[in-house]
């Protein structure tokens, strides 16, 4: 009797899942059935086509306007509306480079989502299009040995709450046992995090680039997290921010880095920069403890004024002895060259030797990248 019954339930319920598969409700308000969704193939974006153009495609079935915004020149381009509401843009040829874009639609700016490559942010809203070069430029990947990138959680004492910290490892640091190997404490700027600089700074790779033609020093690099202040706390300046980053810098994650790996110790072998917020955060803290920092690079820093380093011009004399690079650049078109002028403007007038960079270029991660290779070679020599 049980064979018979379980027949007789299965049938039932394949007639009754076959009758609900073939029936279509009729739309509200009209007599028309209802249309079954029909599943749409996934959008492929970005195409990279032969000459470096590009082809960008968003589906956006309710947009009245989708623009598509590139860094690269002349990267705003207005796409158009086409099957499946995909809406589409193909580009002039694009440089080689690594370069941010992202889709307004209706005004809303918002990542590529055929693209897994983002721009680490703390509100991400960039994607990356990566061209290599050929020959490949400095920050491509290139047939050389590679290091290693590791992130590290860790509990911050000092600011009392969990963070994250990125350490980049040269080629053969895993087969020298013994050998211990200076650190680039390495800074990201303003909205950004500590997976920037690799993910889309690609400072491994010119690292690793760097390395293979004996041109920089094998090195350790740490990223940290720059934005040491809770955001929406309010009461919270630039100026609070670097001193809470500092403490976690001194107090936290440069001890775990040395119990963590093989550091040298000495202030020759510690070497501090960054860019933008991380650029001033570093011109700071290493001009303030050039006992500890012997090298030190700001690339369109939010560079700090003479308040800032009152420690540091205290006495000069004994700063500028301590530091055996004091390196820093900015572009001619980059809303921070006034700031960085009257910080130029500063140190000559304490005496602090120093290697002034006025380049071409604004307020982006395509300088920052050439700058990192021109820096990196001059480091721990």
């Amino acid at each position: 009797m049980r064979r018979p019954l379980l027949s007789l339930l299965l049938l039932l319920a394949v007639g009754t899942a076959s009758l609900c598969a073939q029936t279509t409700l009729p739309v509200p308000g009209t007599n028309a059935p209802a249309r079954r969704p029909q599943g749409n193939p996934p959008v492929r974006s970005p195409e990279v086509l032969a000459g470096g153009r590009v082809t960008f495609r968003l589906r956006a079935p309710r947009a009245t306007e989708v623009v598509l915004a590139g860094q690269w020149p002349k990267g705003r381009t207005n796409m158009l509306r086409g099957t499946n509401d995909v809406w589409s843009v193909t580009t002039d040829p694009i440089e080689s480079g690594v370069w941010e874009y992202s889709f307004q639609v209706d005004g809303l700016s918002m990542i590529d989502p055929g693209n897994p490559a983002i721009k680490p942010m703390r509100e991400p809203r960039t994607s990356i299009l990566h061209l290599p070069g050929q020959p490949p430029l400095v920050h491509d990947f290139q047939d050389v040995a590679h290091g290693v990138v590791r992130t590290h959680a860790y509990r911050s004492q000092s600011l009392g709450r969990l963070r994250e910290v990125s350490v980049y490892t040269p080629p053969n640091y895993d087969h020298s046992a013994r050998v211990r190997f200076p650190v680039l404490y390495l800074q990201h700027g303003s909205g950004d995090n500590q997976a920037t600089w690799v993910a889309h700074g690609k400072a491994h790779w010119i690292l690793d680039n760097l390395i293979a033609k004996g041109a920089a020093t094998p090195m350790i690099v740490v990223m940290m997290d720059g934005h040491a202040a809770i955001p929406g706390t309010g009461g919270v300046g630039p100026g609070d921010n670097t001193a809470l980053f500092e403490r976690d810098l001194l107090e936290d994650v440069m001890p775990f880095i040395d119990a963590n790996y093989r550091t040298r110790r000495d202030p020759a072998g510690r070497a501090i920069a960054g860019l933008s917020m991380g650029g001033g955060q570093s011109l700071t803290i290493g001009l303030n403890h050039s006992d500890l920092f012997a090298w030190v690079a700001g690339f369109s820093s939010a560079a700090p004024g003479r308040e800032m380093l009152a420690p540091a011009l205290m006495h000069p004399s004994v700063t500028g002895r301590h530091l055996k690079l004091l390196w820093v650049g900015v572009g001619k078109d980059d809303f921070l060259l006034k700031r960085n002028e009257e910080f130029i403007a500063l140190l000559k007038d304490n005496n602090l030797r120093h290697e002034w960079h006025l380049t071409e270029g604004g307020h982006s991660w395509p300088v920052w990248r050439l700058y990192f290779a021109e820096l990196a070679p001059k480091l721990f020599k």
